[in-house]
């Protein structure tokens, strides 16, 4: 796997999808794929039995040059190669003659395949994507798709008689993905057609009724806590959040919480801190009480301050910014957690001395607040940071490496030429490249990185990867109980043996799930619990024509292959996530374990049961 380097398509049911890959895959063209060096391996490929495979990786390649290799493929007898070969050229946002293809191509998998690859191309329109909504199955489907993908994308707001057509699909339409993608385009356009909103709301399916709230941005009362949740969101008032309190469900109760800020009478937010319900709750309780009764709040943070939960403690930062506690956010700067530090930062002076830390997040944190700051006296302590993070050589590195060197191109008075430039040479081509950037502008002559690639690990042999054919994951959370999953690796070879190996080497024991974003994404995995610390390396995206329905798992990333140990479960349908993020496995058991887990809720343990033997890493 490119350990040292970098490890999301048409949306298909995953049991369709199993069906396009008849032979194993050739490592060979996996090593090539995950290199994204020179893809002439691939292109040769193309004549032999790993055809698909080959495909798929050259539109991960996502270079348009590379189009005319797979143009071929369009006229393809074989249906699963022309599916490939759509996906492919839409992931290179290639300018390809699709278009034409509507006229002539039967086969309704592949039609829903072409319309919502079209709908991602430059040369989409409403008049060639609207006409789909009146054919059957799914290719009315993969219409709305592309239609939903044009409208984002684009920027475009349906005219009139789109509109039209898109509520009169909502209301008819049998799939439940239609009527939600509908009505994610009706609410982009900030739509208020009352009878497609209202039909809606009595749809079976609560991920339907959630955006019919989401568009009518009414509270309406319901059985299903995801709807629950953005009806509070959208219509959440003082009695009705107080109310809430009582919900079953944990996200409302915070929401709730959160929004007894917003001037709310006192009383419910003073009861709360009363009570012996874990830290969650009076975490969220005191931030809100900042807002609405501060003295109050003030008589209350110091016990957060010295909390024993650091989770609690980073509450108690952002209460006492509200509440302008200087003496409470000096001890906060002091904290041993990282992450309270980064929160407990308030000046450039306090954010150029946390700078010291090696932690990734803290770092970063810190040069966003050193944004504009212009004083010269920061360079010494910037250029020893970046200096002092290159020697360890982690590609994870990047984020703040590069705010680094923005910082210090914003400093006046200060040469970089001479500091910088052995990071021409390093590890990581795009802080190369960046180096090269800066020292272009600042010296007015043309400079050139000397790395241009990451250079390859091995990776997993090729019994490994077959024995994860089958493979299932239970993932035993210590207060959210277990669920298991279901690994995908003929969409995400190299994520599936990644995660595999991490979770079987013990990595994830102990570590916790620390972004919740109720109707989004659980996000975990982290050392750190933050976006920026994970394993040291990072991997590659292996986006396919898996969607992020609810369920599915993905890998964090910060753009294009920078992924890493972090995994996130999507507990909606996120269509916007699709073609951009990978998709390696799915929940098969205790969704309900996967919509209880909260801020902080540690991973136990990750076990891997295999269909069958592998040998070898």
């Amino acid at each position: 796997m490119l350990r040292n380097g970098a490890i999301v398509a048409p949306m298909i049911p995953i049991s369709a999808f199993l069906l396009l890959l008849q032979l194993p895959l050739d490592p060979h063209l996996l090593a090539v794929e995950d290199a994204r060096d020179d893809p002439a391996p691939l292109v040769a490929a193309l004549s032999g039995p790993h055809a698909r495979q080959a495909i798929r990786a050259l539109g991960r390649f996502e270079r348009p040059g590379l189009a005319p290799a797979v143009l071929p493929f369009l006229s393809s007898e074989d249906p699963g190669l022309r599916i490939e070969a759509l996906t492919a050229l839409a992931q290179m946002n290639a300018g390809a003659p699709l278009l034409p293809l509507l006229g002539s191509e039967r086969n309704s998998r592949v039609r829903a395949v072409l319309y919502e690859s079209i709908g991602r191309l430059p040369e989409a329109t409403e008049d060639v994507l609207l006409p789909g909504l009146q054919e059957e199955g799914s290719v009315h489907s993969g219409a709305m798709k592309g239609l939903e993908s044009f409208y984002r994308l684009r920027k475009v707001t349906p005219g009139d008689s789109s509109l039209a057509a898109i509520r009169m699909t909502v209301r008819e339409s049998r799939s439940s993905t239609v009527r939600e993608l509908g009505l994610l385009a009706l609410n982009r356009a900030s739509d208020r057609d009352t009878k497609t909103l209202e039909a809606a709301l009595t749809d079976a399916d609560p991920l339907v009724r959630l955006l019919s709230i989401a568009g009518l941005k009414e509270w309406r009362s319901d059985p299903s806590p995801l709807v629950r949740y953005e009806a509070l969101r959208v219509d959440g008032g003082c009695a009705r959040a107080e109310a809430s309190l009582s919900d079953s469900s944990e996200h409302v109760v915070f929401l709730a919480i959160d929004l007894l800020g917003n001037g709310c009478p006192p009383a419910p937010l003073e009861r709360i801190l009363e009570e012996n319900r874990g830290w969650r709750r009076p975490a969220h309780a005191l931030v809100s009480l900042a807002r609405v009764s501060p003295e109050h709040a003030r008589r209350e943070l110091p016990r957060f301050v010295a909390h024993p939960v650091w989770q609690a403690r980073t509450y108690a930062a952002r209460a006492a910014k509200v509440l302008g506690d200087t003496e409470s956010l000096g001890k906060l700067r002091k904290d041993e957690h990282p992450n309270v530090v980064a929160v407990a930062l308030v000046t450039p002076e306090e954010a150029l001395a946390a700078l010291a830390s090696d932690d990734y997040g803290l770092q970063v944190t810190a040069l966003e607040l050193l944004k504009g700051w212009r004083s010269a006296s920061a360079a010494p302590a910037l250029l020893e940071t970046l200096s002092r993070i290159s020697r360890r050589r982690e590609p994870t590195s990047r984020d703040p490496r590069r705010l680094l060197l923005e910082r210090l191109g914003e400093l006046e008075g200060v040469e970089v030429a001479g500091k910088i430039e052995y990071l021409l040479s390093d590890f990581d081509p795009a802080i190369a490249a960046f180096a090269a950037e800066i020292l272009t502008e600042k010296t007015r002559r043309k400079i050139v990185a000397k790395t241009t690639r990451f250079a390859s690990d091995p990776l997993p042999s090729a019994d490994f990867l077959l024995g994860l054919q089958g493979a299932r994951a239970t993932i035993q959370m210590r207060e959210a109980g277990s669920f298991v999953i279901e690994l995908l690796p003929e969409a995400a070879p190299l994520t599936a043996a990644q995660f595999v190996k991490l979770a079987e080497s013990g990595y994830y024991r102990g570590l916790t799930f620390h972004r919740i974003v109720p109707n989004f994404v659980i996000q975990g995995g982290s050392p750190g619990a933050s976006e920026y610390v994970g394993t040291p390396g990072y991997i590659r995206d292996e986006v396919s024509t898996l969607s992020h329905e609810r369920g599915t798992l993905g890998i964090s990333t910060r753009g294009r292959d920078t992924g890493d140990s972090q995994i996130f479960v999507n507990l909606a349908d996120n269509f916007r996530l699709d073609h951009n993020y990978t998709v390696f496995a799915r929940v098969v058991e205790g969704m309900e374990a996967v919509d209880a887990i909260q801020e902080g809720d540690v991973i136990d343990e990750i076990s891997i049961s295999r269909a069958r033997a592998s040998q070898g890493r």
